[in-house]
């Protein structure tokens, strides 16, 4: 724990203070916050990153509640199956999984284009045009990670006493009435979990823009984290890189706290 998280934090923190040229590090106060305040590829990474978090963390967890309801039903067969195959995409590896996806997404060659021409719409340019490569990321994510969440809704799920369900339908209540009043409010510790462990997971997206499309096309999925990985690792801007990772530890911290408090047990 000392070697190799508290001491990186520690480091990380003080290399924020400092310019980084070759082995010698000079110290620079707050210039590199400073620097960041008037970045405007910051600011473009940190809208593209909000925008991609807004629409894609209610699209999938609500796709994961609809399947996970779906797999818990008495009217589903073969559930174990559906369960693998559902939590695949999350241990698939990142690399072949996107491959496949520039594959499929291509704009000339692609299936998707290719199955969309049956119904009359031209070519969609997936991967480089600014709008529809942000949804291709958005997209890719959702494949990756609904099946994530599927699972630990289904144990919340499990974990709800039929007894519930059943004094309900005695009283007259429909499955609609009993999902909404006896479901969604005995999954809300389950629904904070997900949602603050789905936020803090694309507020570091980094794989998918960084394969599928390299942040562009003109840094339309330039992510805070692929910024942060680029100017650390392609410019070699330690100090300034560190600086981008502890703003965006007080963002995701700050957020994080917000969701606690709106979707919070009020009675805590």
């Amino acid at each position: 724990m000392l070697i190799f998280t508290v001491y990186p934090v520690i480091s990380s923190f003080v290399l924020s203070f400092q310019e980084v040229r070759g082995v010698e590090k000079t110290f620079v106060g707050v210039a590199n916050y400073t620097r960041l305040i008037h970045d405007p590829v910051f600011y473009k990474s940190l809208l593209n990153t909000f925008q991609i978090l807004i629409i894609q963390v209610p699209l999938m967890i609500s796709l994961a509640l609809v399947i996970a309801v779906a797999l818990h039903s008495t009217l589903v067969k073969a559930k174990a199956f559906f369960r693998v195959a559902i939590f695949m995409p999350a241990i698939t590896a990142l690399v072949a999984a996107s491959i496949v996806f520039m594959i499929l997404l291509d704009e000339h060659f692609g299936l998707v284009n290719y199955f969309l021409s049956f119904i009359g719409v031209d070519n969609i340019a997936w991967l480089t045009s600014p709008f529809w490569a942000k949804v291709s990321v958005i997209l890719v994510m959702t494949w990756r990670w609904t099946g994530y969440n599927v699972v630990i809704i289904l144990a919340g799920l499990q974990n709800i006493p039929s007894d519930l369900y059943e004094a309900a339908s005695i009283d007259g209540a429909s499955k609609m009435r009993q999902f909404f009043m006896i479901t969604i409010p005995l999954l809300k510790p389950v629904f904070i979990f997900t949602i603050v462990m789905s936020t803090i997971g694309t507020l570091q997206l980094f794989d998918e823009p960084f394969i599928l499309t390299a942040g562009g096309p003109n840094n339309a999925t330039m992510t805070i984290t692929l910024y942060l990985y680029e100017t650390g690792f392609k410019y070699f801007e330690f100090g300034y890189a560190s600086a981008i990772a502890y703003v965006l530890v007080l963002i995701t911290a700050v957020i994080s706290w917000i969701q606690m408090k709106l979707v919070g047990d009020d009675s805590k």
